[in-house]
């Protein structure tokens, strides 16, 4: 029995792995690490995926290793292996360019703002009414080119507000899955507003 399926968004290979867009893989890693898990790849899921228990709950975690824009492909596989009816037990876990740096948002439902991930999930489980948990990678002024800027790793000065992020976002996965959204959004929001 799988309570709740966690997908982290990113590209497959070492050359993305520090990558931005690639901090939904970051946080998984950290999480499996936490719970003493280890990911193996399946090619029938195109994911890698373990399991393992947070709190009370027993979750799934999955890196879909279909590339990006192809995400949705894996999760709809994912979601009958695991045989999760619910599309709010899904948490997609991903890099968004319109929260500040270092935040973590989580959103119950809605539009794929722009990131080709979220709306390859939405296309292919055919609902927008699973958890998103954001993590902010946006700069005050937009950059020129923005596949650029996703695609390239943090810089050094960077690095520690990333590692506190990623730290942040595993916590509130914790929250998320054991008290319920409106715990971790009043939970992180409030926190995100007072680095603002």
């Amino acid at each position: 029995m799988t309570d709740f399926l966690v997908i982290g968004l990113g590209n497959p290979g070492g050359e993305y792995a520090a990558t931005r867009h690639n901090l939904g893989f970051q946080v998984l890693n950290r999480l499996a690490q936490e719970l003493s898990v280890s990911f193996r790849y399946s090619p029938s899921l195109e994911a890698e995926y373990c399991r393992g228990l947070l709190g009370k709950q027993q979750v799934a975690l999955a890196k879909p290793q279909t590339y990006m824009n192809l995400s949705g492909r894996s999760v709809v596989s994912l979601v009958t292996f695991f045989e999760i009816a619910d599309p709010a037990r899904v948490i997609v876990v991903h890099d968004d360019l319109d929260i500040p740096l270092g935040q973590v948002k989580i959103k119950k439902r809605g539009g794929g703002g722009g990131h080709n991930g979220v709306a390859s999930v939405m296309e292919f489980l055919q609902t927008a009414d699973f958890l998103r948990l954001r993590l902010g990678i946006g700069l005050s002024i937009r950059p020129p080119d923005v596949v650029d800027y996703v695609l390239s790793p943090f810089t050094v000065q960077e690095a520690e507000v990333v590692e506190e992020m990623v730290g942040k976002a595993v916590e509130a996965l914790g929250v998320l899955v054991n008290q319920g959204a409106s715990k971790a959004m009043n939970l992180f929001h409030r926190r995100s507003n007072e680095v603002d």
